[in-house]
């Protein structure tokens, strides 16, 4: 089994952005910004969105947090929102999610400024990936994107499977190895798909982000298959200090004595992740100072 890690190509972005940001500020521009929400005191939540304000200061981006209790009203968002929008000293926006249940997240995001949408979730981003157009591509499969370029596994003429039809994963994930240059023949699997081995089996790339333990293991692909795992799911366990450890989607272990080629969790994709998120907000300073 070959460990696809990270955390070397999260370094080389972090080194490559830092570049960018310092020769962008020494031509006269402000800083690159981000605005993040956060509703909610859920640990997973606040310690990504602890993780972003660190990966922001080491490259010298402004952050701006706002935080709101789990009972904040939907219109207190949107009209935050609405300021952030109009602000010049703003470049990128992010609503952390999963929001509570009685916000309504596609009003949430669809009052995003397209041209700070840096999670491209919005309708225009979304649409604008769909018809192969300049976009912000979503953070995650945009770092797929990089873990694959980096390990030089190329995605042309080969069959890919995807686990899971999410919008942030899944569904533009599927849009973009159709582009041309990527020619990959793509296969979105869900919950209803009645036997996922048997478009597994075949596949030569599966990326499975399904958020649900054990839903790929090795008896279910070929034995020199790439495996992208984007599932970060926490196991109780009270030998570790915080009394959990994580798990992907794919069971790792059942790897080992195969020549696959899989991303780790942790470690792997999530590292990504935030990595696309910090480029998405540099381009959105670029084309801001531009």
């Amino acid at each position: 089994m070959r460990r696809l890690g990270c955390k070397k190509i999260q370094e080389k972005i972090e080194l490559e952005l830092k570049a960018k940001t310092d020769s962008f500020v020494a031509k006269g521009n402000r800083a690159p910004s981000l605005a993040v929400i956060l509703v909610g005191h859920d640990a997973a939540s606040e310690t990504y969105v602890n993780n972003k304000h660190a990966f922001c200061s080491r490259l010298g981006f402004l952050h701006f947090d706002y935080r709101f209790d789990e009972d904040v009203k939907e219109d207190e968002i949107l009209s935050l929102i609405s300021e952030l929008n109009a602000r010049d000293d703003v470049d990128g926006i992010l609503v952390q999610l999963p929001l509570p249940s009685h916000i309504d997240e596609k009003r949430i995001i669809e009052a995003i400024n397209p041209d700070k949408d840096v999670d491209g979730f919005s309708p225009v981003n979304v649409g604008r990936l769909c018809l192969g157009e300049d976009c912000f591509i979503p953070c995650t499969p945009k770092g797929i994107l990089k873990i694959l370029e980096y390990y030089d596994i190329t995605t042309v003429s080969k069959k890919i499977v995807i686990l899971g039809r999410s919008n942030i994963v899944g569904k533009p994930m599927a849009m973009l190895l159709m582009r041309k240059g990527l020619d990959a023949t793509v296969t979105v699997c869900n919950t209803k798909t009645p036997d996922v081995k048997e478009y597994t089996a075949d596949a030569d790339i599966i990326i499975v982000a399904t958020g649900k333990v054990g839903t790929l293991n090795s008896k279910m692909c070929r034995s020199d298959a790439v495996i992208i795992d984007v599932g970060v799911n926490r196991i109780k366990d009270a030998t570790r200090e915080k009394g959990f450890h994580l798990v992907g989607d794919a069971d790792y272990l059942s790897f080992e004595n195969t020549d696959c080629q899989i991303t780790p969790v942790p470690g792997g994709v999530g590292l990504m992740t935030v990595s696309m998120l910090m480029e998405n907000t540099f381009i959105a300073a670029e084309r801001r100072g531009n």
